[in-house]
């Protein structure tokens, strides 16, 4: 296992499509377990395959609620209720964050490592978590989605969590979470 360099935006790679993965094989095993030190690392809460420069459709969470980390391969979306706005950043802009507009509950099926089918129901910060990963495998950035521009973390404030977001950057975001 190894750490692998966060790609930050400007990175051509994190503007582009993913690929659908079709090898379940140890090199997809190599790139998960990466990816989870990877995340872990940087202290986010997700990570996608095209943030470490990797076009495949695939993207890791490590999920709040149950403390549960979770490889998603092919993900889809396939049912959503509710909205939640809040306050968001990524792994790939650091130092920022943007106020997005997600569902409060969404249902997601993906493959796992043998190739698998499953289906999950998250809401709340997993299911922002899940859709800011999600849309990181179409090439979207949260800033596109981000109403009232990005701001700079203020250093000072309380966490809240959002997206692949780093921890200590979570905690910077409170104060504007709950003013929304």
């Amino acid at each position: 296992m190894a750490l692998r360099k966060v790609l930050l935006e400007g990175d051509d790679t994190l503007r582009k499509k993913s690929r659908e993965v079709k090898d379940f094989d140890l090199r997809t095993q190599e790139l998960i377990d990466d990816m989870f030190d990877t995340m872990r690392e940087e202290d986010g809460l997700g990570l996608a395959a095209p943030q470490v420069g990797v076009l495949k459709r695939i993207f890791v969470m490590e999920a709040v609620e149950e403390n549960e980390a979770t490889a998603f391969i092919n993900p889809v979306l396939i049912d959503e209720k509710g909205e939640q706005i809040g306050a968001e950043g990524c792994l790939s802009l650091p130092g920022l964050y943007g106020v997005v507009s997600r569902p409060e509950e969404v249902r997601v099926r993906a493959q796992d490592i043998s190739g698998e089918e499953f289906e999950r129901t998250y809401s709340g910060l997993e299911a922002r978590c899940v859709c800011h990963e999600i849309d990181h495998l179409y090439g979207i950035l949260y800033r596109d989605k981000a109403t009232g521009g990005l701001h700079k973390l203020d250093e000072e404030e309380e966490e809240s969590p959002t997206g692949d977001l780093s921890r200590e950057e979570e905690t910077s975001i409170k104060a504007a979470d709950a003013s929304v």
